[in-house]
């Protein structure tokens, strides 16, 4: 069966494309990698005592890279998912010979493009499609380089930074339940297509989308067109209450943590605001595209969420939000933090009683 996504040339395109990190020397290069691995364990016993949460699993140990290692990393993961689902919605059958080859060729170099873009931008990830039990990535030349242009205290930012991904680690070591919860709703969204060969081809057309944005940005297209289903909906809004609450406490924990160990933090918050917020037109459109403009929402409605849920229950009270799927937030929960503790805690707390 051909593939979906040529992968080594969505390799090969992402490294290509990649722009190049901020201009270090070797030594300072190795400082800066030595520095990020032992602020992650530093940063990992002030989450574990901010939080209550403790890993249940031996954690892999912190992976530092530049922008074609991160690409490189993030395509391992997704062939882990797509490749699977491809051969389960299609049968495993043999498909259009060399049109679907050059449809893969094509998708492959869209996919690169994409992951070239993401790669000068993402700090950090949690990384969890390519094993079990994922693996925590911080990419050095985009942590860098925004300290740089923001003017921050290199220690201060390193650690904010690794604080939060440190927080998204914790989430899913410490909660036994939570990958394996998170890969069911990817499943489940791919499940909910009215039709195997169908949701292949709006994926591709997803990809070209997202892609041509690159180029366009007039386009007023978005990844929200792939759903197709009410079912799909109904996936795609449990997927992004948890999502919105993972994104929600990483940002409440580094900014709960950082007044105590990060001197400089008020000030690093607010000059990382007003950069996340910015951008050229450009910028923006393709933001709105791959969804960064969602997950920069999320930001806040999540924290606003935590907050809410720790200011009426504790930190103790809110964790019970990790104690299984039933007792996540729903979409309309996020906004209304009384809802979530009268139906977790009961309704004498949700009145502070």
């Amino acid at each position: 069966m051909a593939q979906f996504v040529d992968w080594d040339l969505a390799a090969a395109t992402a490294g290509a494309l990649s722009k190049s990190g901020p201009a270090v020397s070797y030594d300072d290069a190795m400082a800066v990698v030595s520095e990020l691995r032992a602020l992650t364990d530093e940063a990992a016993g002030h989450v574990a005592s901010y939080t209550g949460l403790i890993s249940q699993v031996d954690v892999p140990p912190v992976r530092v890279v530049d922008r074609k290692d991160w690409a490189a990393v993030n395509i391992e993961g997704l062939k882990q998912v797509i490749g699977p689902l491809v051969s389960r919605l299609t049968g495993d059958k043999q498909s259009g010979g060399l049109t679907e080859a050059i449809g893969s060729r094509v998708t492959g170099v869209q996919a690169g493009t994409i992951l070239a873009y993401l790669s000068g931008r993402v700090l950090g990830q949690y990384e969890v499609f390519s094993g079990d039990p994922g693996q925590l990535l911080l990419n050095a030349p985009n942590i860098v380089e925004v300290e740089r242009k923001i003017g921050a205290d290199s220690r201060d930012f390193r650690l904010w930074v690794c604080l939060h991904e440190v927080t998204h680690r914790t989430q899913f070591t410490a909660v036994p339940w939570m990958r394996g919860y998170f890969l069911g709703e990817v499943q489940a969204f791919v499940d909910a297509s009215q039709s195997g060969e169908h949701i292949l081809e709006r994926l591709r057309r997803g990809v070209a989308t997202l892609s041509d944005a690159l180029r366009d940005p007039e386009s007023r297209s978005s990844v929200l067109d792939i759903v197709q289903t009410p079912a799909q909906k109904a996936v795609l809004d449990r997927l992004t209450a948890l999502m919105t609450l993972l994104e929600g406490h990483a940002e409440f924990v580094m900014d709960g943590v950082g007044p105590d160990v990060i001197p400089t933090v008020e000030s690093i918050r607010a000059k990382f605001n007003r950069r996340r917020e910015g951008g050229n037109p450009l910028e923006k459109a393709i933001r709105r595209l791959l969804g960064i403009e969602v997950k920069m929402r999320q930001y806040a409605e999540g924290r606003k969420f935590v907050h809410g849920v720790v200011e009426r229950v504790g930190m103790t009270g809110f964790n019970k939000v990790f104690e299984s799927p039933l007792t996540l937030p729903r979409l309309d929960e996020l906004g209304d933090p009384d809802a979530w503790v009268a139906r977790v805690h009961g309704s004498r707390a949700a009145l502070g009683s």
